[in-house]
């Protein structure tokens, strides 16, 4: 009896996408270059994923909810009652919102205040779409930057002290107060702001075009934002994130996990992402959408952050995982040369996605940029038909 089957996910054209890298690897023709920013692999209701089944097409969000205990698995079933992640792939060509999420005690609160006040779910200010927390590993697929966390207390000092117009916040972070410092900013009168801000953005544009900042200096980021000039007034307060967070550079392959109070940013670059089945963000700037600094406030972590990016722990010659700290998911990289077979038993829904080479998984032939989903309790063989790399997502047992 079929256990595996083809998936075809959802294309996100959101304005900062790239154009090329997911229709690349999907041979997909962007004829019209329209931005291709996230490819949705799950249960989403705004964005299910079509499987191709015996009796044809349906949503997986449909086919799970048909059969939940036998797609799930009976511990994931009773767990969470549906799918509890989302798998995606991302082409970051702009840089995304300074954001956080909630934890999930928090993402509750949030949702049934937002729900009593009567803001609709598709309003423009709502800022809690459901009830859950939105934890996320990612692993890079192309050399990523992003902005992880607060910055080590003297360093974000040193940061204060290097750049001329940040030194009249230099005694808002007395004692290594993030969350004073960090408030203080972000509810400055917008005249006040402006005039740090444009300060530091002449630095930047003159840096970048006298070539002495890398892909490692917050000049880089903030003049890139503002590349095609710098406002005269109502600068983005977003900026001031770029500088007080940790810049991180993952090769590819490379992962990093964030969870809940986690202020942070993509910056550019292309990877595949897993996290919590929600759409709480939570945002603090760069962003033309609705920023609630006052909530976002109340869910920063406000401590310093050492980043520990992730390069994957062996499980055997094949497959190595990326550890996540939550039960609502996992992902595993499986390497495979040509020729060579790999036997899978699955104890949850899971989903794979196959990013280099060609493989045959049980009957369904794939090749790079194809997904499919197989049934939990399942025992699905994969064979490479030339050297394959594919990844994984489950919910561990």
């Amino acid at each position: 009896m079929q256990k595996a089957y083809k998936l075809q996910g959802k294309h996100r054209h959101y304005d900062w996408g790239g154009t090329s890298f997911i229709p690349d690897l999907m041979g997909i023709e962007n004829v019209n270059h329209l931005p291709y920013a996230e490819y949705w692999m799950g249960a989403h209701p705004s964005a299910a994923a079509v499987v191709t089944t015996e009796n044809g097409e349906i949503s997986l969000a449909i086919l799970v909810n048909e059969n939940p205990a036998k797609w799930l698995g009976a511990k994931t079933f009773q767990n969470f009652g549906s799918v509890p992640y989302l798998f995606k792939i991302l082409d970051v060509k702009n840089m995304l919102s300074i954001q956080v999420h909630p934890s999930k005690e928090n993402a509750v609160i949030g949702f049934e205040k937002e729900q009593a006040a009567g803001i609709s779910l598709d309003a423009v200010n709502r800022n809690y779409k459901d009830k859950n927390h939105k934890p996320e590993v990612m692993v890079a697929l192309s050399d990523f930057w992003l902005l992880h966390g607060f910055l080590d207390p003297k360093l974000l000092e040193e940061r204060l002290r290097n750049y001329i117009p940040f030194h009249s916040l230099i005694h808002e972070f007395k004692g290594a107060d993030y969350q004073h410092l960090y408030t203080y900013f972000m509810q400055l009168p917008m005249v006040a702001s402006d005039k740090i801000l444009k300060s530091i953005l002449v630095e930047a544009t003159t840096a970048v075009k006298n070539g002495i900042v890398t892909k490692a200096d917050p000049h880089y980021w903030a003049h890139k934002y503002y590349a095609d000039g710098i406002p005269a007034a109502n600068i983005d307060k977003g900026i001031f994130s770029i500088y007080i967070l940790n810049i991180i550079h993952l090769p590819k392959y490379h992962g990093i996990f964030q969870g809940a109070g986690l202020l942070h940013a993509y910056l550019e670059g292309q990877n595949i992402e897993l996290m919590a089945n929600s759409d709480n963000v939570l945002r603090g700037g760069l962003t033309p959408k609705h920023v609630d600094i006052r909530e976002l406030i109340e869910h920063v972590n406000f401590t310093p952050t050492f980043p520990n990016p992730l390069e994957g722990n062996s499980i055997n010659s094949n497959e190595i995982n990326y550890p996540c700290p939550i039960p609502d998911f996992g992902l595993t990289k499986m390497i495979l040369n040509s020729g060579e077979s790999y036997t899978i038993n699955t104890h949850s829904m899971e989903i794979i996605l196959v990013t280099e080479g060609d493989l045959l998984l049980d009957h369904l032939s794939l090749k790079a940029g194809d997904s499919a989903v197989m049934e939990a309790e399942s025992q699905i063989k994969l064979v490479a038909q030339k050297s394959t790399v594919l990844f994984r997502s489950f919910v561990p047992n």
